[in-house]
């Protein structure tokens, strides 16, 4: 077993985007699935979770079957002693026209206890950090602002400080002069307000904000506030997340930009196209945002209410050693992943080492050929290959650039 293509499912939730429009959408036609212009299609799943399970190219056989049989030669020793002979990771592409749902993913100990009291709901025990890397122009929220930001915003938009007026006093000015914990305590406090408001009283305030500020929706690239207030109620009209706006940071990223989001983190995508690699898991906690279930007082109650400026989110890539020089690593503090982004001119290639764990490679742009020690493999975008561990590839870019973002998980 060197490198397996695969055939990977793909999804078609409400947020996605219409037809081939999607980048989830093209790399799953590669896979010979007939696309529908009329449906929106949301997420290419990359792995061996049930939910989305990925096959061995012309087959029925799933990844996970090639992983259960051996999973020392399909994990490498190390990884599937550690992670209990599963595939640490799960590999997607995402393609995003309307906003996701307020969002949260639980640590281990918190995703433990919510499946065994509700399995039905949250259907896995694992935690679930992400990291996304834009693969077009992106948006999204993630984690809150800086306090004084939030704190401005309060004044400037008073359809806002009605919804939480038990609290908004407090936090100012626990944002000005409070210590960390006095200002964590405010901050929990009026996003817990926030989001147990008065559903007609939030329609009521929202509908004045938008008398005020008008309706039209502009540029989609556009972050300011008033801007994703417009977009985002269009989307989901009368819903408190779109106040959100007012206390979650907004990053703009561009092709190659990429975040962490770690366990209790609240965020949200926007729009755009982007990979994201995650933990082997399903849990989402929601509170806003979506037609599905929301679980607001879990939600308030896991977040850390760590704060700051939108950079502290961003990961910046270093070189990668395990490649020849055309590869950079996206590392986050975590165990379970990591994924490197390839990128070769027409003519180049890029040799990289037996790596001692499992990779999912994903080619994005270009075409060429991945070579290992039994064949050669035909790269296209949308093509997706297994690599056991402990195997030496070497890929090669034909008449055009080649762009490929591999997942793996190292010792």
């Amino acid at each position: 077993m060197v490198a397996i293509r695969l055939s990977c499912s793909v999804n078609n939730y409400h947020w996605g985007k219409q037809g081939l429009n999607s980048k989830a959408a093209q790399f799953a036609a590669t896979s010979n699935v007939t696309i529908d212009e009329t449906k929106t299609y949301s997420e290419l799943w990359m792995g061996t979770h049930p939910t989305g399970p990925s096959l061995v190219f012309g087959t029925e056989t799933p990844l996970s079957a090639i992983v259960d049989e051996n999973p020392r030669d399909a994990l490498g020793e190390d990884i599937a002693k550690k992670f209990n002979n599963q595939l640490p990771f799960l590999f997607k592409v995402l393609s995003i026209d309307r906003a996701l749902s307020i969002q949260a993913h639980p640590d281990k100990a918190l995703a433990q206890k919510l499946h065994t009291e509700r399995p039905n709901v949250y259907k896995d025990p694992n935690h679930k950090p992400e990291m996304s890397i834009a693969l077009t122009d992106f948006v999204a929220m993630s984690g809150f602002r800086p306090l004084e930001q939030i704190a401005a915003f309060l004044e400037n938009f008073p359809e806002f400080k009605a919804l939480v007026t038990e609290s908004a006093d407090g936090f100012s000015a626990a944002a000005k002069s409070g210590d960390d914990t006095e200002k964590r305590k405010w901050l929990k406090a009026l996003f817990g307000e926030l989001m147990g408001a008065d559903e007609n009283e939030v329609k009521r305030q929202l509908d004045a904000l938008l008398e005020r500020i008008g309706t039209e929706v502009g540029d989609l690239l556009d972050v300011s506030p008033e801007s994703l207030v417009r977009r985002v109620s269009a989307e989901y009209p009368g819903d408190v997340g779109v106040f959100c706006v007012f206390m979650l940071n907004v990053l703009k990223l561009a092709p190659g930009d990429a975040f962490f989001m770690g366990p209790n983190d609240p965020h949200a995508y926007v729009f755009g196209d982007c990979v994201e690699c995650m933990a082997t898991s399903d849990n989402v906690v929601r509170a806003g945002l979506t037609p599905k279930m929301r679980d607001v007082p879990v939600l308030v109650d896991m977040l850390t209410y760590d704060y700051g400026t939108p950079d502290a989110k961003l990961l910046k890539p270093v070189n990668f050693k395990g490649a020849a020089g055309h590869s950079v690593i996206y590392d986050p503090p975590i165990d379970e992943f990591s994924v490197v982004r390839t990128l070769l001119d027409a003519g180049q290639s890029e040799t990289v080492s037996g790596l001692a764990g499992p990779q999912i490679l994903l080619v994005v742009e270009g075409r060429g050929t991945l070579v290992d020690e039994d064949e050669n493999h035909m790269l296209i975008p949308g093509a997706v290959y297994f690599v056991a561990p402990n195997s030496p590839i070497t890929i090669f870019a034909k008449n055009s650039n080649l762009v490929i973002y591999t997942a793996m998980c190292l010792p």
